[in-house]
């Protein structure tokens, strides 16, 4: 008999916050719902638009709610419930999600970080299915999850589990430094593994040689009809694939940073795969390769893993969410 209990899965992103609505078990969306966020929004308004997104897809399809899993794109505190603050959105330091969540709807809630469920997601859903030799496929026994897009965040699961850490704050690979000397992070320490080679650090990284060699990057200058800011990192990852040698040259110098806080990563845990996400990993078949050769320049030679894509791709924090409230059950 099929379970007819409904998840509630949110995910509260930068500048977008989806809804969705699945049955226990099932591997396919009953429905799904997504809104901009608007400009300037903080946490209030934020939290107005999730709850009108959930309304109308529990109004849409009337049953038994039985959990909801959240996804929220910032620190959160795993054991209270609580998202410690976001790095883009004001308002919401210490803000009791999970409570205020279950007040409303009365089943039990879930919160975690996004990084840490799309680790989860692609591990019981998607990219964490590993070949072995006895069995035709199977749960990875330990996987990193990496997101490259507007920030860099990790998140790992170990022996099906999210690993937390003593602090909730494992997986931050964003913020492991891979040059001393680089460019200050949003974190306030110097050359982090986000500041070199996130969306925005494409873009930055572009315009300073733009501006420091007038007479290069010929084609990337017509894709933006020279005007400097309106260069973001998918702009640049295309006229790459064009043949503009200053943008080929900006995207694998954030490959390589990338890759390189990679091979510190898996010097440290040696996961069986690894699981690469985020709007950033579709740069192309040249950055693909510079992330995967620069992991593996950085880490021991007896150390050999697959660095492969999301299948979920944006959805797999979501995915990760359903898996939270079904946990729940």
């Amino acid at each position: 008999m099929n379970d007819t209990r409904l998840l509630l899965a949110l995910d509260f992103g930068g500048t977008k916050h989806t809804a969705a609505l699945a049955r226990a078990g099932a591997r396919k969306w009953i429905d799904r719902r997504q809104q901009a966020a608007p400009p300037r929004a903080d946490a209030a308004a934020d939290v107005t638009i999730m709850r009108a997104l959930a309304r109308e897809l529990l109004a849409a399809h009337p049953g038994r709610l039985a959990a909801i899993g959240v996804s929220f794109g910032g620190p959160v505190d795993f054991a209270r419930g609580l998202v410690r603050l976001s790095h883009h959105v004001p308002g919401w330091e210490n803000w009791p999600l999970r409570d205020q969540l279950h007040a409303e709807f009365g089943v039990p809630v879930s919160v975690d970080n996004d990084a840490n469920l799309g680790a989860l997601g692609e591990w019981r859903f998607g990219a964490g299915q590993v070949e072995t030799r006895h069995v035709e496929t199977q749960h990875a026994a330990s996987l990193l999850y990496i997101t490259v897009s507007t920030g860099v965040g990790g998140g790992w699961v170990l022996d099906g589990r999210i690993y937390h850490g003593a602090e909730g704050m494992a997986g931050e690979i964003g913020h492991t430094i891979v040059d001393p000397n680089g460019p200050e992070c949003i974190c306030g320490r110097r050359g982090c593994v986000e500041i070199l080679a996130c969306g925005p650090a494409i873009a930055r990284r572009a315009r300073e040689r733009l501006e420091a060699e007038p007479s290069a990057g010929a084609h990337l200058r017509e894709l933006i009809q020279n005007d400097l800011s309106a260069l973001t990192a998918e702009r640049v990852s295309r006229a790459a694939l064009e043949g503009d040698a200053l943008a080929e040259e900006v995207l694998l110098a954030a490959a390589r940073d990338l890759g390189t806080g990679i091979g510190n990563a898996l010097s440290l845990m040696n996961p069986q795969r690894v699981v690469l996400g985020g709007g950033v990993t579709r740069s192309g078949e040249a950055w693909w390769a510079e992330v995967r050769r620069a992991a593996r320049a950085n880490t021991l030679p007896e150390i050999s893993v697959d660095i492969v894509p999301a299948a979920l791709g944006d959805d797999a924090p979501l995915w990760g969410a359903v898996a939270l409230a079904e946990s729940l059950l």
